[in-house]
C-alpha cells in the first residue's frame, strides 16, 4: 500500500530493492527487516553494528553516507530491555533507513566514532539518558545530566521527581543537592472522561447541596406579564427632506470651501489664545544696587 504524504513533506525516493541490496550486503547480520509507512528498519546483531554501518554507507547501491541521529528506546519487560537506534541519511539517492540493536544495562555496543566522529556526541546522549555503554567510545561521560547525576532520565522506571534537587544556597554560596521536597502532592485523576468528575468530594463541595434530577432553578423566574421595550417619546419625528435643513449639501460646502480658501495668518488668528488665558506677567524684582553697579 502506497503511503501518501502531505503536499508540504518532502519527498524522498522509493525504498524499491533496498532490502533485498541490503541483505545481500550484510548477509547473516541482519535479523530482522521491515517496511513500515515507508521507512526501512533494520534489526542486525550488536557485535556487528560497526561493519552493517560502514557497508550500508560504502556499498554502491545502498550509499548511506551521513549518520543523523542515534536514539535510544527502553522495553523494561524484556531480557535486553534498550533498543539502540542509528538512523542513516543517503545524500544521493535522497532515502532514509534505520538501523537497530538490543542490548541491556550491562552489555555494551561497540562504538562508530570511527566511521562517524558526530557519534562520539549521540553515544553520551544515549548513554546519559538510557544508560547503555558504548565500548571504544574514549569520552563516554554524561552530556545532559549535571555531574553526579543519579539515575537515566528515560528509562521506563526513572521516578517523575528524580532522587534529588538542586538549588544556591545564599548561606553557603554555592550549589547544594538535597533530596526533593514536594510541597504539594501529585494530583490524581480516577475518571476516565474529561466531562464527568471524580467520585472523591473536593474540599468545599460538601457545602454544596444536592439536587434531583429535573429539579427547578434555584431562582425561578418570577410570575406574571414581564415588562415589555418601552418606545422613547421624542418631541417631533419629523425628519428633513431637504439637505440644507439637515446642515449637509450646498450651504455646509460653500462654508467649508470659504473657510479652507483663507490664508494662514486668518487660521491662525482665529487660533491665538484670549487675553484671559494668558496667565499675568510676574513683576520684576527690585534688588539693592551695589556699589560697584548691579543689583544683589
Amino acid at each position: 500500500m502506497a503511503v501518501k504524504l502531505a503536499p508540504h513533506v518532502p519527498r524522498t525516493a522509493p525504498n524499491d530493492g533496498v532490502i533485498d541490496a541490503a541483505k545481500k550486503a550484510l548477509g547473516d547480520a541482519i535479523l530482522e527487516t521491515k517496511d513500515h509507512v515507508g521507512e526501512i528498519i533494520l534489526t542486525v546483531k550488536r557485535d556487528e553494528i560497526a561493519n552493517v554501518l560502514k557497508a550500508l554507507r560504502d556499498t554502491p547501491g545502498l550509499e548511506y553516507q551521513q549518520l543523523m541521529e542515534i536514539a535510544g528506546v527502553d522495553y523494561p519487560e524484556r531480557a535486553e530491555r534498550f533498543d539502540v537506534v542509528y538512523c542513516l541519511l543517503s545524500l544521493t539517492r535522497n532515502r532514509r533507513v534505520q538501523v537497530r540493536v538490543t542490548t541491556d544495562e550491562q552489555t555494551p555496543v561497540p562504538s562508530v566514532t570511527g566511521l562517524w566522529p558526530v557519534a562520539g556526541w549521540l553515544e553520551r546522549e544515549v548513554f546519559d539518558m538510557y544508560g547503555v555503554g558504548f565500548s571504544g567510545n574514549s569520552d563516554l561521560r554524561r552530556i545532559l545530566t549535571d555531574y553526579g547525576f543519579e539515575g537515566h532520565p528515560q528509562r521506563k522506571d526513572f521516578p517523575l521527581t528524580g532522587h534529588v534537587e538542586m538549588r544556591y544556597s545564599e548561606a553557603e554560596k554555592r550549589v547544594v543537592y538535597e533530596p526533593v521536597a514536594l510541597p504539594q502532592d501529585f494530583r490524581t485523576f480516577d475518571f476516565l472522561m474529561p466531562w464527568e468528575g471524580p467520585e472523591y468530594v473536593l474540599p468545599g463541595d460538601e457545602k454544596a447541596v444536592p439536587e434531583q434530577a429535573g429539579a427547578p432553578s434555584p431562582a425561578p423566574a418570577g410570575a406574571g406579564k414581564q415588562p415589555e421595550n418601552v418606545k422613547t417619546p421624542v418631541k417631533s419625528d419629523r425628519t428633513s427632506e431637504k439637505p440644507g435643513e439637515g446642515g449637509g449639501g450646498k450651504p455646509s460646502d460653500d462654508a467649508g470651501q470659504k473657510e479652507a480658501l483663507k490664508s494662514s495668518a486668518e487660521k491662525a488668528a482665529k487660533e491665538v489664545s484670549k487675553p484671559g488665558d494668558q496667565p499675568e506677567p510676574k513683576p520684576a524684582s527690585r534688588g539693592r544696587r551695589r556699589p560697584g553697579g548691579g543689583t544683589a
